[in-house]
């Protein structure tokens, strides 16, 4: 994926009430509604609202993820078909509307859909974001960060909740992750697993070519699985961004052992490990396959997601580890 090397900038969560000569009302949404909302997204742009964000565009499925859980439908996502494939987490509506791909998304559709707000990342390009501008203010937040994978899906997640007026409620959430992790960590050391290695991957195929990515410490889900007491495997170095690392299959026999965990997902691309490489004589004289600590995770957990579809991981690979 296309990767834009923009430092997130520090991001301020200002609430700014309206004044008025009215009697106030006992309405909480009511009162919620008539508050502007002024919040800094990672360009360092003040973004203005007249109101929390009710008709929301997502252009990045962790975003949409993040409206979801927090309780706002969006109106229009970017390849519904592909979330609805890889995010389970949260799941949209059928009155949400398609408007086009990732990193292609059609203005025309944003527009037919007159929304309050744009969100999408780091990762669009400059100019699509200025054309979505001319059509309703545009709330852009970092991918990802490999130095500070855990603390940026949280700045992410009450970035959006600043938004749409859902403060409190993304506070509570990234609470509510943090307690998941404790208990996954706890399991691990029930299991007497603590400090054993992994290695977490997914594979695609292009034509003949198997290409295999590495979730370093970096990643998102490196770097929960570290946080739970796990030794990850893989010690090279990813990208800045994202913390994922490309190799091939001449490239695992670098991992000692331990248990490999990887996702795939059979209505997009197909399982690479089990299916194409099952007969291959490298991968069967790999360590973790031969030890039999070879564990595909469930299909729907998105890997760059928010806090919900990480519990999903933190679940599923706790399971693999312990069992």
């Amino acid at each position: 994926m296309k990767r834009i090397t923009a430092l997130l900038a520090a991001a301020a969560f200002v609430l700014t009430a309206c004044g008025t000569s009215e009697p106030a009302t006992t309405d909480a949404a009511a009162q919620t509604t008539a508050e502007p909302v002024s919040v800094t997204d990672a360009r360092g742009k003040k973004i203005d609202l007249k109101a929390p964000a009710t008709k929301v565009v997502g252009l990045e499925w962790g975003a949409v993820e993040n409206l979801v859980t927090l309780g706002v439908m969006p109106v229009g996502v970017a390849d519904v078909k592909g979330y609805t494939n890889w995010v389970t987490a949260a799941k949209l509506d059928a009155s949400v509307k398609d408007v086009g791909t990732r990193g292609e998304s059609s203005v025309d559709a944003i527009a037919a859909l007159s929304p309050d707000l744009v969100i999408t990342t780091t990762d669009e390009s400059a100019n699509s974001i200025a054309q979505f501008e001319k059509i309703a203010p545009v709330l852009v937040i970092r991918g990802a960060d490999a130095a500070n994978a855990i603390p940026q899906m949280k700045t992410n997640l009450e970035l959006i909740g600043s938004a749409i007026g859902k403060t409190d409620q993304a506070k509570q959430i990234n609470a509510d992750f943090d307690k998941k992790v404790a208990e996954g960590k706890q399991k691990i050391a029930d299991a007497g697993k603590t400090g054993e290695n992994f290695t977490m991957s997914d594979g695609y195929k292009q034509g003949s070519t198997i290409s295999i990515r590495m979730y370093t410490t970096g990643s998102l889900l490196g770097a929960v699985l570290t946080e739970m007491g796990l030794k990850n495997g893989w010690t090279g170095a990813g990208d800045k961004d994202y913390g994922l690392a490309q190799t091939d299959l001449e490239g695992l026999t670098k991992v000692r052992g331990g248990n490999f965990l990887y996702i795939a997902n059979d209505a997009d691309g197909g399982d690479v490990f089990g299916g194409d490489l099952a007969g291959n004589a490298i991968w069967k004289n790999l360590p973790f396959v031969k030890s039999d600590d070879v564990h595909r995770l469930p299909d729907g957990i998105w890997m760059f997601g928010g806090p919900k579809s990480t519990e999903q991981f933190i679940d599923a690979a706790v399971q693999a580890v312990t069992s």
